[in-house]
């Protein structure tokens, strides 16, 4: 095998590694979520991540430029986004749900750089599968909650903006530094949050704990795993990849939680997926 192809195929294991390790942190997350609170334990979650890379990385702070903090300051920010929106959707609605409309954000950067009419192709396909999605969830015991879809559209925006500033950040930067000072910048921005929700800096000692392990499922791990894959994948390459988040997130969902599919919503969460593969390959090539 020669040594880009290796390279690939390395980056190809971190990404699917990563993935399985944020879905089964979502899953994971949502009993302690429903125990202490959607903001503070996200917020936590985040302080964890933060401090224990910061420790690992140590990052000079006052040696980067004013290009290089610009360009954390906008990732931390999209990650603060990201994260909280996506929990308080997950706290509403099903994760296999949650995932497919938040997979709204990649997929508008993959169509975003694409022109002509067959690229409206893909974002038509995604909406078939999403409808069919809420269709299922609409029809059932709870519902498909209205502020559960909207916070999932939020966390789309946040994740679309993951996905641009991390490919900047991890060029601008060298190693794990610009991950680490971008992850301080969203736990300082959540942790208010946080704090609001739960009315005390005090937090319960079973809430700290949990949050510790959770962190290392979600951001932690899947953070560096992703910022090490786009070093050996074009942006095209890894956005094929991460087309599989929505079918991973309706399996552990599945798994953990017991969040069974109708087949209108597995053929749904299929449709999510070949359009997010088919915006992403057309936006590539």
């Amino acid at each position: 095998m020669s040594r880009p192809s290796r390279a690939a195929a390395v980056a190809v294991v971190l990404s699917l590694a990563a993935m399985a390790s944020v879905q089964s942190g979502v899953s994971l997350s949502v009993p302690v979520i429903h125990e202490y609170g959607v903001l503070s334990t996200s917020s936590l979650r985040l302080c964890w991540a933060a401090v224990v890379l910061a420790l690992v990385v140590r990052p000079p702070l006052h040696r980067y430029t004013r290009a290089q903090w610009r360009a954390a300051l906008m990732l931390g920010a999209g990650m603060a986004v990201m994260t909280l929106t996506f929990f308080l959707a997950v706290e509403r609605l099903p994760q296999h749900l949650a995932v497919a409309l938040e997979f709204c954000g990649p997929l508008a950067v993959a169509v975003a750089g694409v022109r002509g009419a067959r690229a409206l192709a893909w974002p038509l396909l995604a909406a078939a599968g999403i409808v069919l999605l809420l269709w299922g969830d609409a029809h059932g015991a709870s519902g498909a909650d209205p502020a559960g879809i909207a916070f999932a559209l939020l966390a789309a925006a946040g994740w679309a903006t993951y996905i641009v500033m991390m490919k900047r950040v991890g060029t601008a930067f060298g190693g794990m530094q610009g991950l680490s000072v971008s992850l301080l910048v969203a736990a300082a921005l959540a942790l208010p949050l946080g704090i609001l929700e739960a009315g005390t800096l005090r937090f319960p000692d079973g809430q700290l704990l949990w949050t510790a392990g959770l962190a290392v499922l979600v951001p932690l791990v899947p953070y560096m795993l992703e910022i090490t894959a786009l070093r050996r994948l074009s942006a095209a390459a890894f956005g094929v990849l991460m087309s599989l988040e929505p079918a991973v997130g309706a399996l552990s969902g599945w798994i953990i939680l017991g969040q069974a599919m109708t087949g209108a919503q597995v053929l749904g969460t299929f449709l999510v997926v070949c359009a997010s593969v088919g915006a992403v390959r057309q936006g590539g090539g």
